[in-house]
């Protein structure tokens, strides 16, 4: 895979898809005139992070609608992924990703684990989603995460196995300050953590945070984009709107796994065989 991506951290509007689609479209003809072939928006980044009760009104299925129009039309330029609220097939309410190619929509993820715990409520609102896999696009195989999605290691793992060239993290990661540090300790933390990603699965990792303020919450930002060796090689600034871009190099992943082959070894199936042992001595 050979390709320029565009990783676009914004502010989004709670409940106002028509005001976030006009806000898509601003960036994504920036990112066109930089000659990305990708561009990766926030989680959520249609509807806006707080929706609560929202959700039902929010939903779309990912069809062309006339909501879509002008990214349907964007998207013969350039491949569109953001994050949005899914009316599944089963009328379950999820949060997903969606991607926009050659003048099609399609669901890409639905977060596996929407969390509920200190201030994260999401399964008040949303269904879990029930599988991960990478995805054809027309650049080559990609996996999307959605934010809790990234702090469960089996998820990139499974993406990585699964051939994905680039795992992409859509996130709505607030803003946390503790100690006496300059940098941001959560910017620490999620960047240390998506560097280990790349160098363990020698595998490119993009990451899109929104910035903004919703109910009194504020999110930072920091989008980055990390090469196969574990080297940010793009990065958005702090709690600004920003457009990064960067470009994916097949060969970095093949120099990456040749000069170590920690990923091409690793033999899935033990793993799978191990872990079928632990639950049943789990279940004793």
């Amino acid at each position: 895979m050979n390709a320029k991506i565009a990783v676009a951290q914004i502010d989004s509007a709670v409940g106002h898809l028509d005001k976030n689609i006009s806000r898509h479209v601003t960036y994504i003809k920036k990112a066109i005139a930089k000659k990305a072939d990708i561009i990766v928006f926030p989680e959520l980044s249609l509807t806006g992070y707080s929706i609560k009760d929202l959700n039902w009104d929010l939903a779309l299925r990912a069809l062309p609608q006339k909501s879509f129009t002008e990214l349907l039309k964007l998207s013969k330029q350039i491949t569109i992924i953001a994050g949005g609220v899914e009316e599944g097939e089963n009328f379950g309410i999820y949060n997903s990703a969606f991607v926009f190619e050659d003048g099609a929509v399609y669901s890409a993820h639905r977060k596996i684990y929407p969390p509920t715990y200190g201030m994260f409520e999401e399964m008040r609102y949303f269904s879990s989603g029930k599988n991960v896999q990478c995805f054809n696009s027309k650049h080559g195989k990609l996996g999307i995460l959605i934010c809790e999605d990234l702090w469960h290691l089996s998820l990139p793992y499974i993406l990585a196995h699964d051939d994905a060239d680039v795992i992409i993290g859509i996130a709505a990661s607030p803003t946390r300050v503790s100690g006496s540090s300059e940098e941001l300790a959560n910017a620490t933390i999620n960047h240390e953590q998506h560097r280990v990603y790349a160098r363990l699965l020698s595998s490119y990792v993009v990451w899109s945070n929104r910035v903004g303020f919703e109910d009194g919450v504020n999110f930072w930002g920091g989008s980055h984009i990390v090469d196969p060796s574990g080297h940010s090689i793009a990065k958005g600034k702090y709690f600004e709107e920003d457009l990064i871009v960067a470009d994916i190099q097949e060969n970095e992943i093949r120099r990456a796994r040749r000069f170590s082959r920690h990923f091409i070894d690793d033999t899935s199936e033990f793993t799978i065989h191990q872990l079928k042992n632990s639950l049943k001595r789990r279940d004793k």
